[in-house]
């Protein structure tokens, strides 16, 4: 049996241990925010009978461009460079995805630490066309990434939309899981055990390891990591909401696939033939079939970030998309 004073040091030594992260943790959130502050404007959008504070980006004259991150990212990604080469002929209106960036979650138990319950794609879309409709009054074109991808396909399910563009988007039910940090991250127990330790702890060497894997096999490109604020993704609330959403994402494609025969718009489809994170062959092709209007455009050796690796294809997607509304 463990000693009365083996058990006080050893409580000690966790409470000690317990502070010095959450001392960490904070300390590395409040960087995170100073050096990479939100861009555009908070709005309150009423939603379920309280105000969630949105992020969006608001940019250039034309018809309405929504423009919708993917996983453990933020609408930084948009602002790089491809909201620029859209502002003369588009009003591009880029949000935060729940949970992320500057967005809050859409229901408060999502934020709870020891929780695996997330927004669904239905959820998010249902928040952004609200956070929309406190910007403008008609349907806009939408563009998703990634999993943002599958909010805008859930935006064309349930909301009005003039016409989807995917960018290498999750579609359809896939075989397997989706790796151990997801598994951790998004779970009960590690949401509120282990995403402390790795707000604490992950160096941004790493953070900028696993950014420049995205790309894979295109190059990250210059100034990227400086400009993206992937430490936003470290800050513990994100960690969870985004590990929480990813994991539980697949009950939540197979039903929306079911559905895609509802969707009577224009869709402009861009992926990569080199995509290992969201393979063309899985999501991109099966698609096309039962959808055959869909517009696909695939590019040869490109990766997981079409928009950055061959910005015209992505550009010229969405013209088309605005021609054929």
């Amino acid at each position: 049996m463990i000693s009365r004073r083996s058990a006080a040091r050893l409580f000690a030594a966790v409470a000690a241990g317990a502070f010095v992260t959450e001392a960490r943790a904070r300390a590395r959130e409040q960087a995170a925010e100073a050096a990479f502050p939100p861009e555009g404007c908070i709005l309150d959008v009423p939603f379920r009978g309280r105000p969630v504070p949105v992020h969006a980006v608001v940019r250039g004259r034309g018809p309405d461009l929504v423009l919708i991150h993917g996983a453990s990212g933020n609408l930084r990604d948009f602002t790089f460079d491809l909201i620029d080469r859209l502002s003369d002929r588009y009003r591009c209106i880029a949000f935060d995805r729940p949970g992320l960036g500057y967005t809050g979650n859409t229901d408060p138990a999502y934020a709870r630490a020891f929780t695996s319950r997330a927004e669904s794609p239905a959820e998010q879309a249902a928040l952004l066309a609200a956070a929309y409709a406190e910007l403008s009054d008609g349907p806009p074109l939408v563009l998703g990434h990634s999993f943002g991808g599958t909010v805008a396909l859930a935006w064309g399910l349930g909301h009005p939309a003039r016409a989807l563009v995917l960018l290498a988007p999750v579609a359809l039910e896939w075989q397997g899981g989706l790796g151990a940090i997801p598994t951790l991250t998004g779970s009960a127990a590690g949401g509120g055990l282990a995403v402390p330790l790795l707000t604490a702890a992950v160096p941004d060497g790493l953070l900028r390891r696993i950014t420049q894997g995205i790309f894979v096999p295109d190059p990250m490109p210059a100034g990227y990591f400086a400009h993206i604020g992937a430490q936003l993704t470290l800050r513990r609330d994100s960690l969870r909401s985004n590990g929480r959403q990813v994991n539980g994402l697949k009950p939540h494609v197979t039903a929306m696939q079911a559905r895609y025969r509802e969707l009577a718009l224009p869709i402009e489809w861009v992926h990569g033939t080199a995509d290992t994170i969201v393979p063309h062959h899985v999501h991109a092709l099966p698609f096309k079939v039962r959808h055959p209007a869909t517009n696909l455009t695939l590019l040869d050796g490109v990766g997981h970030m079409p928009h950055h690796a061959d910005p015209a294809a992505a550009v010229a997607a969405i013209d088309r998309a605005n021609a054929a509304a």
